[in-house]
């Protein structure tokens, strides 16, 4: 935990950090004993970022996931601002490389929503394999009128064959999962990550063709990237069995979504379950009209004690960035590569 983290007396002026929203416990109480915590209480616009970025500079940014961050929001950041640090693990928000080139370090949380977006992989694939929303729906309505031997008929998991594409922290806690169900596992992933030591000799590497053609349930744990970008479109869609399930808790850009609520309507798979979406909170047309998709808000992280410890990395990070040392959860160290910013506060232990 922070030591003594009162602001340096060589500092010109207190260290400032703007949240544009609030965060949860304990970011408030970390950053306040340390430096001047602002919170504009709502999501801004680039315009509104750079307008508010001019008008009063901070050393520090928290934005949200649906906040951009170029190299205009930087600029207007000016000399003070040294980092961004991000109440996510995903920073596709931010113009890493404009921030690199601007001394401003960019800081994410990971690790620590691991198990919580696991956990809603696996709810959103039981939920669409078993058709556990709609029947939820048919019931609420009054239509269920009591067991009937082909009502709601759904896909078995026990036994299916599970595609993950991107096999990084996510992606092996998902597996694991799996095959507490028993399901059987195989795993795509470009970068050849490593695999975790209890897996070994239990999933299969596979090509993306292989997996997309093969694979009863697909979910998807890939970051967003030029090439991940629309990874699954009309040809992977239509690739898939017509009994397939997909899962997809990773960005929501991964999937051109006008195509998969076409593909959902005209049968080419069986079923998706979502927590993320192409242009978020906005859906494709004609998604939320199927009934054989679950639409989750963007529920991944969603627990009392991920969003804890989230809250409490972005602090630390933030902390760090203030007492002029590298974020310890730094997505682009080189921005410092040619020396940090002087330490406006104690550091963080």
């Amino acid at each position: 935990m922070p030591g003594d983290l009162r602001h340096l007396p060589s500092a010109a002026v207190a260290p400032e950090v703007l949240c544009t929203l609030a965060l949860p416990k304990p970011f408030p109480a970390l950053v306040s004993d340390a430096a001047t915590l602002r919170t504009a209480g709502h999501l801004m616009s680039r315009d509104e970022l750079v307008s508010e970025l001019r008008e009063r500079p901070v050393d520090v940014l928290c934005p949200q996931l649906r906040e951009s961050v170029d190299g205009i929001v930087l600029d207007a950041g000016g000399s003070r601002l040294r980092c961004v640090s991000l109440f996510a693990v995903g920073f596709n928000n931010v113009d890493v490389d404009a921030a690199t080139g601007r001394g401003v370090v960019v800081a994410n949380t990971p690790g620590v929503l691991t198990n919580a977006t696991a956990d809603c992989a696996m709810g959103l694939m039981l939920a669409a394999a078993r058709n556990l929303c709609e029947g939820d729906r048919e019931v609420r309505a009054g239509r269920f009128a009591g067991w009937e031997p082909e009502y709601l008929l759904g896909q078995d998991v026990s036994g299916a064959l599970l595609g993950v594409i991107g096999f990084g922290r996510i992606g092996q806690a998902v597996a694991r999962r799996a095959l507490g169900f028993s399901m059987r596992v195989v795993y795509f992933d470009s970068t050849d990550p490593p695999v975790a030591e209890d897996l070994q000799g239990r999933v299969s590497p596979t090509p993306l063709d292989t997996l997309l053609r093969e694979a009863d349930v697909i979910t998807l744990h890939t970051p967003l990237t030029e090439e991940t970008h629309h990874l699954i479109d009309e040809p992977a869609l239509r690739t898939m069995k017509d009994s397939a399930i997909l899962v997809n808790t990773s960005r929501g850009p991964v999937i051109d979504e006008a195509t998969l609520a076409r593909a959902l309507r005209e049968g080419w798979i069986a079923g998706a379950g979502l927590d993320v979406y192409e242009n978020e909170p906005e859906l494709a047309p004609g998604l939320t009209e199927c009934a054989n998709v679950v639409l989750s808000p963007h529920l991944g992280s969603a627990t009392i004690k991920t969003r804890a410890a989230m809250a409490e990395l972005c602090a630390l990070n933030a902390l760090d960035a203030l007492a002029g040392q590298t974020p310890r959860h730094c997505v682009n160290p080189e921005a410092w590569a040619r020396g940090a910013p002087p330490p406006l506060i104690h550091a963080a232990t």
